[in-house]
């Protein structure tokens, strides 16, 4: 199974984060958006969302081979 791609705009990295966040101005508390990063861009697209007073959260990737 190929990794999840980084969602920074024109990066095709392979994500190693999520970026969980949601817009509490349309967003419902229950629902959450999960946005993809690699390693470069994982504070990039974090302060993004926080600048924006978004509630976010950044968490690992699971390893696909873990059990």
């Amino acid at each position: 199974m190929n990794a999840p791609q980084c969602s920074r705009a024109g990066c095709r990295g392979d994500a190693a984060w999520q970026v969980v966040w949601r817009n509490p101005r349309i967003h419902p508390a229950d629902r959450r958006k999960v946005w993809a990063a690699c390693g470069e861009h994982v504070d990039f697209l974090r302060d993004y969302l926080a600048s924006r007073s978004f509630p976010v959260e950044v968490a690992a990737f699971a390893s696909a081979d873990a059990s």
